[in-house]
């Protein structure tokens, strides 16, 4: 049992539940992938499903020689016509010129960089490149760096996940569900994928009852 199992299962009766239902969870960080790259994964993920996104990188890789993803001078001299017939929209194509141009700048720097900013740092730097937004950021912290201590309040599956296990009528506002994620600190991550984890419930248990 980790120090983040036991504070929450210590602090909140229904995180305990959750726990017992969903069994450990440990947030590890996301080795060998840089921030440029886990962004432009991010961007292609964006309103898709996984295999469609995935579908689209696989087209995106093989543009480039060695079919795998361009160097950030490489995206940035690639033509918007080249990225838009892999299947990215013309808001994503120039999403991910920007990470690219914000890496060569510095502006998204390397790992061992980040490792010395704050969560709220990370997020406001990163935030500067087109079509990179708090919730992306977020989720980069989350599963790519492995932060602690991170819930993603404006995340409807986290919103939905607390109105499910806590037996509420209502979505929580973003502000409140904030203030309620204070008892998990400092181990809001964790206890955020325990909420996504009673969606998954809920789910599972509406369509073993339509069956």
């Amino acid at each position: 049992m980790t120090d983040a199992l036991r504070h929450l299962r210590r602090g909140d009766p229904v995180m305990a539940q959750l726990i017992r239902r969903a069994g450990p969870f440990t947030p590890t960080p996301e080795r060998g992938r840089s921030p440029y790259e886990s962004l432009l994964r991010s961007v292609a993920h964006q309103q898709l499903t996984g295999k469609a996104a995935n579908t689209i990188l696989g087209r995106f890789c093989a543009l480039y020689e060695g079919n795998r993803y361009p160097l950030p001078e490489e995206l940035v001299a690639t033509p918007e016509e080249r990225l838009r017939a892999a299947g990215f929209s013309r808001a994503k194509a120039a999403s991910l010129k920007d990470i690219a141009a914000k890496t060569l700048d510095g502006t998204i720097p390397e790992r061992r960089t980040l490792a010395r900013l704050s969560d709220e740092a990370i997020i406001e730097r990163l935030t500067e490149a087109r079509g990179v937004g708090r919730w992306t950021v977020e989720m980069f912290l989350m599963f790519t760096l492995g932060r602690p201590d991170v819930l993603p309040v404006d995340d409807y599956g986290i919103q939905n996940g607390y109105r499910l296990a806590y037996g509420k009528r209502q979505l929580p506002k973003p502000r409140v569900l904030a203030t309620i994620g204070e008892r998990w600190a400092p181990y809001r991550t964790t206890a955020a994928w325990y909420l996504w984890r009673a969606v998954d419930f809920d789910r599972a248990k509406r369509v073993e009852e339509e069956n």
